[in-house]
């Protein structure tokens, strides 16, 4: 019941955001649609803590979420200078990122993290290390620093 209260709670609150015009018709449209949505992921079966991480809570997303822009930022740059400088090498490579997060949601944060994040795109996940495609050789020693698996496993509660 939790999980349908808090999505039902997230669907509105987006609806109102992205509506930007809050009516009586617009309102009831967003609890008519989210009501729907509800009652369709209810019919499917497919809501679980999964579907909807409310055990993550949102205080480990106010750390997280800004240094994960600070990387892509970052990355962005040494992306950007590796185009324009014919000097910077592009190396590709495929290395392997060990991840210490415990379950599948974490798993996927940190797989989505990496291909967040400019010249690193996740290619697989096994058991508890992501395959990950990267421009060079450089790039690909920073995300095997670990940093990245901290955070993570800090925002799922791991460590």
């Amino acid at each position: 019941m939790k999980y349908f209260i808090s999505l039902g709670i997230l669907l509105l609150i987006v609806w109102l955001i992205w509506s930007g015009h809050p009516t009586v018709f617009l309102i009831s449209l967003g609890v008519l649609s989210t009501t729907f949505t509800i009652w369709s992921v209810w019919r499917m079966g497919i809501l679980d803590e999964e579907s909807v991480p409310i055990n993550l809570g949102i205080r480990p997303f106010t750390r997280y979420l800004p240094w994960l822009a600070q990387q892509v930022v970052l990355s962005n740059i040494d992306v950007a200078q590796r185009i324009v400088d014919p000097k910077l090498p592009i190396d590709p490579a495929i290395v392997y990122v060990k991840t210490d997060a415990k379950t599948a949601i974490g798993k996927v944060i940190m797989a989505n993290s990496i291909t967040l994040t400019p010249g690193t795109v996740s290619v697989e996940i096994e058991d508890n290390r992501i395959q990950v495609h990267a421009l060079n050789r450089e790039g690909a020693a920073e995300e095997l620093s670990g940093e990245m698996n901290r955070r993570v496993s800090e925002l799922e509660g791991s460590r």
